[in-house]
Formats: C-alpha cells, structure tokens, sequence
C-alpha cells in the first residue's frame, strides 16, 4: 500500500484517529527497504532511531504541531545529529552532535526524519549518477537519470516513502530532479534557510531546497525553516509578506516574462530538445488559460550568468570546500571538475565579478517588468547511459536555465508540467526576485494542479488548494512589486507634490474617475482637496492612478499631513485601490467643490 503522504491528508488522518505516527513510519520504513535499488538512501534510520523521534511527540498533537508525524529526509550533506554526513564521500565521512538548525526546526514542529539520502558527491551534478552509493533511478523510467545532485531527496518523495524532503541546490540540484520526478522543487531565496550544518558547495551561494509533493506542502513546511539564523553569516530575515497566509496569487491576472528565443541543443542524437519546446510552450499556453499574459524578453544575459558558474571562477569555491579532501578519495569526474580551480587567481575572480555585476543590472530590469519570469527547467532529458558517455558535457547543459539563479540572487519554483514521450515527466521553473518564494509557490500550485493529475510517482491525486483559489479574487496584494495608488489633488500630474511620486519612481498608469459615490472639498488651506465617501452622492472625481515601488510605498504614507491619509478608494469600475481619504473631521470649514468633477478643474475656476 501506497500511503497518499500529503500534509494535509495526514494531518486529517492523525486527528481523526486513522492512523498513527508509529504505524505509518514502520510502513514507510519497509517500503524504504523494499525499493532500495532507486539508490534513495545512504543511511536509513533504525526502528530503534525512528523510536526516540515517536516518542517525542509525546506531548504534541496535530492541532498544536504543524509537521506533527509527517516524514521526511534530509539530502547526506546536511547534518543530522547522530547520524554520519558522507556528502556521498565515505572517506570525508563524520558524525555530528547536532542537527542543522533547517532540520532541527522541522523536528520541533513534529516532523520525522526517516534518514539520509543519496546524492551526486559533494552536491557537484545535476545528474544524479555521481555517486559511490549507487546512481539514482528516475521514479518513471529507470533507464533515464534521476537528476541530481539531490538525487536521492526526489526519488524518496517521488515514490511516496515521505512527505517532503530537504535538498541542496546551488546550480540547479533543488529543480532538475524535482521536474524528472513530477514533484515541486522550490530554491529559496538566498539566506532565508540556514545553511550552518551543511557541507558546502559554493558556500556564497548554497541555498536549502524543498522537494514536495504539492505546492500547498511547501508552503506549509517553508513557514517552518524560513526562520531567521544569527550565527548563518549568510543568513538574510524573511519578510512578512513571504509567508504561507498569503499564499494565493495576487490577482486573477498576471504577467510573465518567456525567453524570446530558446536555447538550442546541439546534439539531436542526444537530446529531445524539439519535444522539450512542445512541452514549453503547452506551458504558456496554460499559464494563459488561468489568467497570464506572456511577455517575451530577451534571454541572452541570463544564459550568459549561467555560464559563469561553472566556465568561471565559482568553480574555486568548490574547491575551497573540498580542499581537505584527497583527490584520490574523489569520484575522477568530480576531481575533474573542481581541479581547474588550482590555477585560477584572485584577479580573475574580481573579472568575473565585475562581469556578473553587469549582467545582473541588465538581468533586474527585466525580472522587475512582470510578476515572474517562466523558463524550461532543463532543456532536455538524459539516458543514464548518455550521461556515462558524457558526463560533463550533458551535466552542463542540464544546468542551462538553472545555473544563473543563485549567481543573480532570485528565488525559484520548478513545477512538472507534462510528460515526454519516453514517460518522464517534464517542467517548467518560475523565478522572481528575492523574497517571492510564496508568490511562486502559488502561482506553482495552479498550473501544477492543471497540467498535472498526480503527484510523484504515485498514484494519489494532487491535493486541490482551496486557499490559492478562494483567495485568488480578494484583492490581496501584498507581495505585491509595485501599488496602485489614487491621487485627487496636488500629487496629480503637473501639481506641486507630484515630485513625491516620481522620486519614488512611480510611473502613471490611468486617468480614470472615482465611483459616483464621492464628495470632494478643498480644505481650509486651499492647497489640498479631501475626497470623502457619500453613498447618497452622484459626482465621479477625475483621479489619476500611479504605479508605485512598494518598497518606497511607505515612506510616502508616512510624510502625508493630517487631516488626510491612505485607505481604499473605489474608481468607476468597480476597483478598490489604495487611495487619499479624509480622517473624520478633516472637512470642517472645507468647501465642497464636487460640481467642478476634480481639483484642476477647481483650481482653474479658481484662478
């Protein structure tokens, strides 16, 4: 028996008394030991291990505990107390005393580690063959590779051996295997997860990553270890809008950036890179049907920043990582790989930095124009056979669309999105700026949910979120890039405060009129106008809408003199938008001057 492992399908069944921590993990534990040829796992705990951890939840339940009972593995180059960490390398093996605090959060709040997944050595693939301890098999198609390097993390959850798991991914290891195994792959934002207790790669840009059935499951574990660490020297605080309550896409509309042209694949007998488009573009055309507008952008930097890492002096961290380790104790491709790191100098890493500065100015401005940017997540699928007979040059382009996102600092969600013809799922990467990790993960949810029937590898549906839809319509906004704002008086273009709007950057976008509904009066001053809400009015306001940063957003809210402030103002169409209004009070001794249709127009009799 397959157990549909969902979060919110064992929450249910714990609380209604279905089913109990104890009788699932034995289960799961048996399935572990019956599937060890997938190559999922380095170290599986111990009924006895897996014991100490049931026993303590002794005094937690699943109403109090959001990770109450629910399974879990932990990629082998991160650290769980009392149990080795190899990073697939046996002779660089140790034992530490403590959990990683990104595992030890996920214990306190309930959750089970069931043990320590395989992976291509010291986190350096995208392939998942990489290993001592046995090349990982796609959970569709054993023949295919499983993507790597946190092989492992995604065949145990592809297989329904546990809930979630945590992975690696610096160069693409979170996403790649996550889309071969039809299972939601999300890399944070840099520094949102801690990464003390974990064997680095790059250590400037390793993030923790989260393999998930279904975006719901992420979001609920992401409020878990999205927890601020002061001894991570990298770590960066959350922000409140990157939370699970708003996990619900903004609007009913949105825009997405696609590359203008596709990277292409230069080995036709190797690849299947003119399936990999078809699949793409029957990505867009679904984002379209649930409300998108695809923007074409060119793709040239992106692709270029990718290049970096491993073409560049990135390729030095890795080294730096593994400098006490024997060459000989290494996999020779992994040697391969990292050896060229000895004759780079510290002159060559400030070229290379200077060149991604570049880049990544030019890379910003276009992430900045649309709610997030869509692209494959590979640009093709690889025999494990092919692999063996290149296994640096597949591995590189593998990484094509996933490289560049640590480098140019972006958050990103891989969402499987359709099947190729051998039978290996397939998917898409959406990306933004950093602290969009729940704006992705909802917008992941619904074209999961459409292109998608089932999760992993087993046969139980994906768990319809309810949350993302019902919210879909309520106007939340606030992960929002930019706010609308309505102005009525002298911040209207032309007007004497309309410089506090372009300072900030703020574009004007409309020149519509308020709802009917509307009053307006000019203060005692006679340099400000107070549009105040009558329901018993009949006189739109010409108002003018401008675009605004939201980061800049509060300053502006915070240098507007009583009697006015910022509330929801409703325009003729029927929008709610942030907007002037009046405290209560704030009109005594003003003149109503609502005849005139708006403050230009009063201004103008007025002279």
């Amino acid at each position: 028996m397959i157990h549909d492992l969902s979060i919110s399908i064992l929450n249910t069944r714990y609380q209604q008394a279905e089913l109990t921590p104890a009788e699932l993990l034995k289960t799961l534990r048996q399935q572990m030991i019956e599937q060890a040829d997938y190559h999922a796992w380095i170290t599986i705990l111990s009924e006895s291990d897996l014991d100490q951890y049931i026993n303590g939840l002794t005094d937690k339940s699943p109403a109090t505990h959001p990770l109450y009972g629910i399974p879990f593995a932990i990629k082998d180059n991160i650290d769980l107390a009392g149990m080795p960490t190899t990073a697939a390398c046996p002779a660089y093996s140790y034992t530490p005393e403590t959990s990683a605090p990104v595992v030890q959060l996920l214990i306190e709040a309930g959750a089970i580690p069931m043990g320590k997944t395989n992976l291509d050595q010291f986190a350096t693939g995208l392939v998942g063959t990489r290993s001592p301890f046995g090349e990982g098999i796609n959970t569709f198609q054993p023949d295919y590779i499983s993507g790597g390097s946190s092989a492992g993390s995604a065949i145990a959850t592809a297989l329904g051996q546990v809930s979630f798991a945590l992975g690696t991914d610096t160069a693409g290891s979170g996403r790649v295997p996550a889309v071969f195994n039809n299972l939601i792959g999300h890399k944070p934002t840099k520094g949102l997860l801690s990464t003390r207790g974990v064997v680095p790669a790059c250590r400037s840009l390793d993030c923790v990553s989260l393999f998930t059935l279904n975006a719901e499951d992420a979001a609920k574990v992401w409020d878990v270890v999205a927890i601020y660490d002061d001894q991570d020297p990298y770590a960066r605080k959350n922000r409140p809008h990157n939370l699970s309550r708003y996990f619900a896409p903004e609007t009913d509309t949105f825009t997405f950036g696609i590359p203008e042209h596709l990277a292409a694949e230069s080995d036709e007998s190797v690849g299947n890179h003119h399936e990999i488009e078809t699949l793409f573009f029957d990505s867009i055309k679904a984002l379209e049907a649930l409300g998108g507008t695809a923007v074409p952008l060119p793709f040239d930097d992106f692709l270029a920043a990718a290049r970096l890492l491993y073409e560049g002096q990135w390729v030095a961290e890795r080294w730096v990582a593994t400098q006490d380790v024997k060459p000989e104790d290494m996999l020779p491709v992994i040697e391969q790989i990292i050896k060229p790191a000895d004759s780079l100098l510290a002159a060559d890493l400030f070229k290379a930095q200077y060149k991604l500065q570049a880049l990544k100015k030019r890379c910003d401005a276009l992430v900045e124009q649309v709610d997030f940017i869509v692209a494959p997540t590979t640009p093709a699928i690889y025999t494990r056979e092919q692999v063996a007979h290149d296994p640096i040059g597949l591995n590189a382009k593998l990484g094509t669309y996933t490289n560049f996102m640590n480098l140019l600092d972006y958050a990103a969600t891989a969402v499987p999105t359709g099947m190729t013809q051998v039978g290996v799922p397939w998917g898409v990467t959406l990306f933004s700026t950093p602290h969009s990790d729940i704006q992705l993960l909802s917008y992941a949810a619904l074209l999961h949910q459409h292109c998608m029937k089932t999760q992993g590898a087993t046969p139980h549906s994906i768990v319809k979120t309810k949350h993302a839809i019902q919210l879909t319509n309520s106007g939340i906004a606030c992960h929002a890039k930019t706010i609308d704002v309505v102005v009525c008086g002298a911040h209207l273009s032309g007007q004497p405060l309309n410089w506090q709007l372009t300072e900030r950057g703020a574009t004007h976008i409309a020149s519509p009129r308020s709802a009917p509904c509307y009053e307006l009066y000019a203060l005692s001053d006679g340099k400000r106008p107070a549009m105040v809400r009558n329901e018993a009015a009949n006189s739109p306001i010409e108002v003018e809408v401008w675009r605004m940063p939201s980061e800049h957003f509060g300053s502006f809210v915070a240098g507007i003199p009583a009697p006015l402030g910022i509330g929801k103002v409703e325009l003729e169409d029927g929008r709610w938008l942030s907007g002037f209004i009046c405290e209560n009070g704030g009109i005594k001794d003003a003149k109503n001057i609502s005849h005139y249709g708006g403050w230009r127009a009063w201004l103008a009799k007025k002279d």
